[in-house]
């Protein structure tokens, strides 16, 4: 290791002659002045995270911020103009940094690739630094990758056009410290690809371009504003150049969509509707007040009341202010062996794609390769050679905020099997992720954090609310969970077989849901105490 630290700075995990060329001084003091500029700033947004969370426990309910309503009102601020390279989002396909998935959707026929070092990822250092390297090679178009049977994977001609997905503000990076404190995992994520990007992308006609995870307010949307210029600054590169799309992903983040938009507007292209991390969300903020409780996850969907008042929202938001509306994920992965499955599923999905276009969505998300020419042609019927329809005004929708908070879904329920699903879900994925696998296909779906924290957190809720009962009457008590949780644990073990459980995380991935599930308080999230798992 020949690397020359600026001063300050510590890594205490290996520095690879590769990782060498990511972690080189020059980036590691660019990462070092934006931690010193801004990390007092994003510590106080999450301490004011959990006064509200005090506030919401107290009864205090959620509504649209009368400080703020002349933004609201001005009719005359737009967010900058989308980049040509970002005008048609039809269909935008999402996944790990991993090599061979990155140039599998790279070459998938999206419009968009969002490679993810959020939710889709387990943040061991290798994936961090590995990532990087493969962004890397990708933005010079250099990425190749051979397969142990032989096969091999470069880029095509034709490719998606890249976002990048940094992990949120609420995590650190612990292997990188700058003056004692370990590094905000957002500005080391976006730093490490500004720095080694941004010029080359320019060059190309393109631009380093994001997608920003779980805001939950407006403060810390200007956050990111406030980093996006002085990192232009710092590397010489034009104010405007860096573009950002938010992920609406969080309740609160829903009644200031409006100021998000406003503080970024120089550099934001659009929100997005992250419709899994919205119902944990939902989940979590609610967690202890009598009346919002969800039934099974899967009874959750968008056609439901409060869902659909906060996708509506979000297209007439965005078109009233020139942005993109990207609509949410189909998790759906095909199935090699039942032809029945895919049947059904593919119109579902197809159904949804067909809601989102007609809602006024300009694009959608989707979790695997073959399902880019089930969602294009959908959207391709609606949007012709348009490539958006932000002429999609929305007018007619007129959203309250107790539209937003309406948690009645007619017909559902608590079941012992939307118990069991949440268990082996939960298991399985968390099991994945300590291994360092963050995209798990689970039951023929693409199950990532925000998925398998919907489960976690069902469960916990079911669990501690007063008089909570499943079908049938019976109440979710902690017996009830302890058997049905016995039992998928032993279904678990049977279906990947002994050895396979013994030489996985299967026990580790039970014992800490488990804990997650039984304790008295709420873990905000799965991944902060499961990373003490990681290497």
């Amino acid at each position: 290791m020949n690397t020359q630290f600026p001063a300050g700075v510590e890594i205490n995990a290996p520095v690879t002659p590769e990782y060498e060329q990511i972690l080189t001084p020059q980036a590691l003091d660019f990462i070092a002045r934006l931690q010193r500029g801004f990390n007092a700033r994003r510590k106080a947004l999450l301490a004011a995270r959990q006064h509200r969370q005090q506030a919401l426990d107290n009864g205090e309910m959620p509504d649209f911020l009368p400080g703020t309503e002349e933004v609201r009102r001005d009719p005359s601020w737009q967010v900058a103009p989308a980049p040509a390279d970002l005008q048609r989002r039809w269909v935008e396909i999402t996944g790990p940094t991993d090599r061979k998935m990155m140039i599998n959707a790279f070459n998938s026929g999206a419009d968009v690739f969002m490679a993810d070092f959020e939710d889709a990822n387990s943040p061991t250092w290798g994936n961090m630094l590995d990532g990087q390297i493969n962004l890397r090679d990708a933005v010079n178009g250099t990425i190749e990758y051979t397969s142990p049977d032989g096969r091999h994977y470069r880029l095509n001609e034709q490719r998606a056009v890249l976002l990048v997905r940094p992990r949120g503000w609420h995590l650190e990076e612990s292997h990188v410290r700058v003056d004692g404190e370990p590094v905000s995992a957002s500005l080391f994520d976006a730093g490490l690809y500004l720095f080694h990007n941004a010029r080359r992308l320019i060059e190309q006609g393109s631009g380093p371009y994001f997608y920003l995870p779980k805001l939950e307010s407006h403060l810390e949307a200007r956050l990111w504003n406030d980093v996006f210029i002085a990192a232009q600054e710092q590397l010489g590169i034009p104010r405007g150049t860096i573009r950002a799309t938010v992920l609406i992903e969080t309740i609160l983040a829903a009644f200031e969509m409006e100021e998000i938009l406003y503080e970024l507007r120089e550099h934001c292209s659009g929100l997005n509707a992250g419709r899994w991390d919205y119902i944990f969300s939902i989940l979590k903020k609610f967690r202890r007040r009598p009346g919002f409780v969800l039934p099974d996850r899967g009874q959750v969907t968008m056609t439901v009341p409060l869902m659909r008042a906060y996708t509506s929202l979000l297209v007439r938001t965005c078109h009233k202010r020139g942005a993109h509306a990207i609509g949410g994920m189909a998790a759906f992965i095909p199935s090699r062996r039942d032809p029945r499955v895919n049947e059904i599923a593919l119109e579902q999905v197809r159904q949804d794609k067909l809601r989102e276009s007609k809602d006024g969505f300009d694009g959608t998300w989707v979790a695997h390769p073959d399902l880019v020419p089930v969602a294009r042609p959908v959207f391709a019927a609606v949007l012709g050679d348009r490539p958006h329809q932000k002429d999609c005004l929305r007018e007619d929708v007129n959203v309250s905020a107790q539209d937003l908070l309406d948690f009645g879904i007619p017909g559902g329920q608590i079941t012992e099997n939307g118990m069991r699903q949440n268990i082996s879900v939960a298991v399985l994925y968390i099991e994945s992720w300590l291994r360092g696998t963050g995209a798990a296909a689970i039951f023929n779906l693409m199950e990532d954090t925000a998925t398998a924290e919907i489960s976690r957190a069902q469960l916990w809720q079911w669990l501690h609310q007063p008089g909570v009962q499943r079908a049938g009457g019976r109440p979710v008590d902690r017996a009830l969970f302890q058997q049905l949780f016995s039992e998928e644990l032993e279904k678990i073990r049977k279906n990947v077989g002994e050895e396979v459980y013994q030489a996985g995380k299967y026990r580790q991935a039970a014992a800490l849901l488990e804990d997650l599930v039984t304790r008295e308080d709420f873990i905000e999230f799965l991944t902060l105490p499961a990373a003490a798992y990681l290497p």
